[in-house]
C-alpha cells in the first residue's frame, strides 16, 4: 500500500512478531491517517482475531506517539470497527445481527443470510415432563415433551442461548437430529413432517445472570434480549421457546407503515400475574 507521493515511501505492514514498522514521515498524509489505513487493512485481513494490540504495542510497532495511536484507534472505534471498554482494553467489534419482528425465520437463517456461519452446541437433549410448558402447548400436564437447549454461535462467537420444548408425539426424532449446522424448524419438517405456519413472540431487555454471561462470553453490564416464542402448525401449538440473545450482537429492526392496521392484539398464553 503506497501512502504519499515521495520516492522513498515505505509500505506500512506490521512485521512478524510485532517488530518496528516505520511510517513515511515525508508523506503529506498525517501519521495517524497512515496508521489508521494500515490498521484498517489488517482488520480486513483478520490479523486481530485473538486480540487487538494495546496502545503501547502500537506505539512500539509504528514508531509514533501515543497521541497518534489513540487518534487512529478512536477513528476506528467511531467507524464501529473497534470497541474500547474501561478495564477491558480495546477489542475488535463483532458483527451485529438484525432481526425483523413478525417473521418466522429462525436464528439459523437470520445469521446465514447476513454472511456469517451459524453453528450450535447442543447442551441438553432430553425427553421430559413440565406441566407449565405443557399448558402453553395446550397439552395435558403430564404430556411427554422434547426439550433441547442449544448455545448458538455466529462465526464461532456465542450469540444466543435457546431452550425449546415440543410435544414428544410429533418431535421424538429431534432427539437424534444433527442440529450442529441446521435450523430446528428445518429438521422438524425434514424428520417429523411438521411445518410451522405461524406464531407469536415477545421480546424484552434483561440483565443476564453470571452463568449466562459466562456461557455467552458477555461483558458485565451488557444487557440481553429475552425472547419468548410460541409457534404452531395449522392445527396446534408445536414449540415453546425461550431465548437469551446478546444485546451487543443483536438488534431489532422494525419496518414502519403509514398507519397501524386495526387488528386485535395477539393473545399471550398464561401470562404471569403482576
Amino acid at each position: 500500500m503506497s501512502l504519499g507521493s515521495g520516492g522513498d515511501v515505505e509500505a506500512l505492514s506490521a512485521a512478524p512478531g510485532g517488530a518496528h514498522t516505520t511510517v513515511d514521515r515525508s508523506s503529506p498524509l498525517p501519521l495517524w491517517a497512515q496508521v489508521l489505513a494500515d490498521l484498517t487493512a489488517r482488520l480486513g485481513r483478520g490479523d486481530f482475531t485473538e486480540r487487538f494490540p494495546t496502545d503501547q504495542e502500537l506505539v512500539d510497532t509504528y514508531g509514533v506517539s501515543r497521541q497518534t495511536v489513540r487518534e487512529a484507534v478512536r477513528r476506528l472505534a467511531d467507524d464501529g470497527l473497534l470497541a474500547r471498554e474501561r478495564g477491558r482494553g480495546t477489542r475488535v467489534r463483532t458483527l451485529e445481527f438484525e432481526h425483523t419482528p413478525g417473521t418466522l425465520e429462525g436464528l439459523f437463517h437470520q445469521v446465514e443470510a447476513q454472511g456469517a456461519t451459524q453453528t450450535s452446541v447442543v447442551r441438553v437433549r432430553e425427553q421430559t415432563i413440565n406441566a407449565e410448558i405443557a399448558r402453553r402447548l395446550e397439552l395435558p400436564a403430564g404430556a411427554q415433551l422434547v426439550h433441547i437447549e442449544r448455545l448458538r454461535l455466529a462465526d464461532g462467537e456465542p450469540l444466543a442461548l435457546d431452550r425449546s420444548w415440543l410435544p414428544a408425539r410429533v418431535a421424538q426424532r429431534l432427539l437424534d437430529a444433527p442440529l450442529t449446522r441446521a435450523g430446528l424448524y428445518d429438521e422438524l419438517a425434514r424428520l417429523c413432517g411438521v411445518t410451522i405456519t405461524g406464531g407469536s413472540e415477545r421480546v424484552r431487555p434483561v440483565v443476564p445472570t453470571a452463568a449466562e454471561r459466562r456461557a455467552l462470553n458477555m461483558a458485565a453490564g451488557v444487557a440481553g434480549f429475552a425472547i419468548e416464542r410460541l409457534v404452531h402448525t395449522a392445527l396446534a401449538p408445536v414449540e415453546w421457546r425461550q431465548s437469551l440473545v446478546r444485546g451487543d450482537r443483536y438488534s431489532l429492526v422494525v419496518e414502519l407503515t403509514p398507519r397501524r392496521a386495526n387488528r386485535p392484539p395477539l393473545p399471550w398464553a398464561f401470562e404471569s400475574p403482576a
